[in-house]
């Protein structure tokens, strides 16, 4: 048999016997010369072939980043944990509104806040909370393929290699970047409410209203939020609806994004980011850092599908790249300001990886129409192998040493800190003192309360001890 019958997935016996690498690609053989969107309609998108996609998102990112779950914490997430504590219950809200950084991301804490509460300062399920909900968002990149210009069969394969690239991890493994996870589910929300809107027949305008409330949690999450709107732009444009229509409809979230950032700026002499030796910067060359960034995010795979579809002179697939390489600009923009680093940090490109694996996505489909008819599945399964081996290992190998020599400042300040009953003086740390002392406060709840002392020079007490962390030893990750 030369192609492979979608249906397989949903009915009859033949379903049982596909092998689990059916579950990252999920099409219809035929290839995309009958059906170049690969828009297999909700319709025959049968709920047998839904939950095998759903299983393997779920088994490619506890693959990738069940690892991870072993990780302590590390620096800024006691942080994050202290904020939680300050502003997460119901009495530190007032706070929190008035806060002008950290209400832009009033979710995370509210979250961490409760996870805090309920199950205490375990490392395990504070990063567990953070693999689930990369999870649930690599299901929301599934969800759409009800999107017509995408459909299911792109967004099945696309969501299987979200939930296991390593290209986003820092988002996925350090939980003080809890915020870009909830911000994407909140975009993503927002976004298919938005297409549901879009291609209703029945003219209910509850999804539009719902993509507006999703919106609200968003800006509440992150300043990122902002890329909303045009996303909603590309939809509706891609859509074919009419155009001043569009725009009427657009506007209220517009003018939300331009108010959002006009407090924002107007709070700028005391916003912590306007403020701290460069984090962001209106004068920034983002121009530049926008294409670093984006050929950082599509090494290899992305590069190695835009060289085969030029090869392949794939034109048929020419409207779901420009949707894709779109997405990768526009969700881009907002972190081409930031000054700290030569391009956007891994923890940043979370949002616009969904535009990456659209392109892997299209590749692997085109590749997997040519190579059926003479090699049956036998290529794509290769293929398929090789890629989840070089995203996983590169994140078992490389990645999990980098966050654990990232976690072992505070690691072995902890172990000393069990160890004495007496003063400890940091000579040398990697990070700001605060991260010490939180740490100390929020896991060292066993100990006697020990006396952090900062300074370069001997211990001068006889009781006293030295702690020192050389900073050589630390290496920041890329």
């Amino acid at each position: 048999m030369k192609c492979f019958p979608f249906e397989w997935l949903g009915h009859g016996s033949h379903g049982r016997g596909l092998r689990a690498w059916h579950s990252l690609i999920l099409w219809n053989g035929c290839g995309p010369r009958e059906n170049p969107a690969g828009a297999i309609t909700a319709r025959n998108l049968s709920p047998r072939a839904t939950g095998v996609v759903c299983a393997a998102i779920a088994v490619l990112s506890f693959l990738a980043y069940a690892r991870a779950l072993q990780l302590p914490f590390i620096a800024d997430d006691y942080v994050q944990i202290a904020l939680g504590r300050e502003y997460g219950a119901l009495s530190g809200w007032p706070a929190l509104l008035h806060d002008v950084l950290y209400r832009c991301r009033a979710t995370s804490l509210i979250l961490t806040y409760w996870t805090d509460r309920w199950f205490g300062a375990d490392p395990f399920i504070f990063h567990l909370s953070s693999l689930l909900i990369h999870i649930l968002n690599s299901l929301l990149v599934f969800a759409m393929g009800m999107w017509r210009p995408i459909g299911w069969r792109v967004s099945a394969v696309a969501a299987c290699f979200f939930a296991v690239s390593q290209r986003h991890h820092e988002a996925v493994i350090w939980y003080a970047a809890l915020p870009e996870l909830l911000v994407f589910f909140f975009i993503l929300l927002s976004f298919l409410s938005w297409v549901r809107w879009l291609q209703s027949e029945s003219g209910s305008t509850a999804p539009y209203w719902a993509s507006f409330a999703f919106y609200g949690l968003a800006m509440l999450s992150k300043e990122s939020a902002v890329t909303l709107p045009p996303l909603l732009l590309l939809a509706g444009v891609f859509q074919r609806r009419d155009l001043r229509v569009l725009l009427a409809r657009i506007l209220p979230f517009a003018l939300c994004a331009v108010g959002y950032f006009g407090l924002i700026f107007a709070a700028r002499h005391t916003h912590l980011h306007f403020n701290d030796a460069g984090t962001f910067s209106l004068d920034a060359p983002f121009v530049q850092v926008l294409l670093r960034s984006s050929w950082k995010l599509a090494w290899f795979w992305g590069v190695a599908a835009i060289v085969a579809l030029l090869v392949w002179k794939a034109r048929e697939w020419s409207r779901l790249l420009w949707i894709a390489s779109a997405w990768v600009a526009i969700t881009f923009l907002p972190y081409c300001f930031l000054t700290y680093m030569p391009s956007v940090p891994s923890r940043h490109t979370y949002l616009a990886s969904v535009g990456m694996a659209l392109l892997v996505a299209v590749a692997l489909v085109e590749f997997h129409a040519r190579t059926a008819p003479r090699h049956g599945r036998a290529g794509i399964a290769l293929l398929s192998g090789v890629m989840i081996l070089h995203q996983c290992s590169y994140l078992w190998i490389i990645k999990q040493a980098q966050f654990e020599i990232r976690a072992q400042p505070t690691e072995r300040l902890l172990k000393m800190a069990a160890l004495t009953r007496s003063s400890i003086h940091v000579k040398c740390f990697p990070y700001d003192r605060s991260v010490a002392d939180l740490a100390l406060q929020i896991r060292g709840r066993d100990t006697a309360p020990t006396a952090l002392v900062f300074d370069t020079s001997a211990a001068i007490h006889d009781d006293g001890v030295d702690f020192c962390f050389d900073p050589g030893q630390y290496h920041n990750l890329p």
